[in-house]
């Protein structure tokens, strides 16, 4: 069975403690996949504080040993993007406080944008060995795809049903010559905005620098065309991890 997660850890370069964590068990001693990957995460320069933080996220408590809740915070901000924040935080009134703070800072509100967004499933995979874009599209859907793009050289973008995603990504990783890279629920616009190119950067930079500097902050969903490219390229590039396979 094929486990893949993406999740987002501001400012970590170690993005595999929490899926690790999350199979094996949060013990080094005794997940033997978990303890190099501290190691590694230390000689890097990460602060134990935040390696010790990401494993507790994956068993769902804080450093503190409180349980973690789910809070999802909708905005909207200037030039009116609708924004979707989820978070998991010990202690929801000061999370809200703390987003509200940096919206509103920036120029925003925090107010109802669901009704701009909708649910779906997506699965990325790695084709290993040759397959064309009309072959992959045919094996996705008789995986229960909705749709395929191609990303990356050598790698499709599988949209389906968010009750679907999870048999989908299994049954994909039991195609030979595919390898799953990612498997999650997203929150997707309904209609995707275009502002002029300065304002995009910086809706981008505040993303970035602000909102996910935030502990608590897990992902941030925009319907702005420029930033939500950007969104799948910074979360790409250090989050994307290779799939676990439980072993028998």
């Amino acid at each position: 069975m094929v486990t893949s997660q993406l999740i987002t850890i501001p400012g970590s370069s170690t993005p595999k403690l929490i899926p690790h964590s999350l199979v094996h068990g949060p013990d080094p001693t005794s997940n033997p996949r978990l303890a190099p990957l501290i190691t590694a995460a230390k000689k890097s320069g990460l602060p134990k504080s935040s390696i010790d933080g990401a494993i507790a996220r994956a068993a769902g408590k804080s450093l503190s040993g409180a349980a973690l809740e789910h809070l999802t915070i909708e905005a909207m901000l200037p030039p009116s993007v609708a924004a979707i924040i989820e978070c998991q935080t010990d202690n929801r009134l000061r999370t809200l406080a703390d987003i509200r703070f940096l919206v509103k800072e920036f120029g925003g509100t925090v107010t109802p944008t669901e009704h701009l967004f909708e649910r779906m499933g997506r699965v990325v995979v790695h084709c290993e060995v040759g397959m064309s874009a009309e072959d992959m599209f045919d094996v996705a859907i008789e995986a229960g795809a909705t749709d395929v793009e191609e990303g990356d050289v050598g790698e499709f973008v599988l949209t389906t049903e968010p009750q679907e995603t999870a048999a989908v990504a299994e049954r994909m990783g039991k195609v030979d010559g595919l390898r799953v890279l990612s498997s999650e629920i997203v929150w997707a616009p309904k209609e995707e905005w275009r502002v002029e190119e300065g304002r995009s950067e910086i809706l981008g930079d505040f993303v970035v620098d602000k909102l996910e500097e935030d502990a608590s902050v897990q992902n941030v969903y925009l319907n702005e065309y420029e930033i939500v490219w950007r969104m799948v390229t910074w979360r790409r590039m250090p989050l994307f991890f290779e799939p676990l396979t439980d072993e028998k």
